[in-house]
């Protein structure tokens, strides 16, 4: 994840940086196009915290799998 100084904003990211502190969500766009959003960080752990929980589902289904093959041999098999 990228990471990005915030130490004393200022221009017109300042109030931006103020919203998301207070909890407010915010798109960035770029004309009409929506390119970004600024969250708060309780909603940046969620959003890791559900990604963790999916992969780990899947995982587990992969492991349950039958024909699975060990990691060294499947690196084998990749000529790696």
């Amino acid at each position: 994840m990228s990471r990005a100084a915030a130490k004393k904003p200022k221009g017109p990211f300042d109030p931006t940086l103020e919203r998301v502190g207070r909890g407010e969500r915010v798109v960035l766009r770029r004309g009409k196009k929506a390119v970004a959003a600024v969250v708060p960080l309780k909603d940046l752990r969620l959003l890791e915290e559900i990604e963790d929980r999916l992969d780990a589902e899947l995982a587990k289904k992969a492991l349950a799998e039958p024909g699975r093959i060990e990691y060294r041999e499947f690196f084998r098999k990749l000529g790696l």
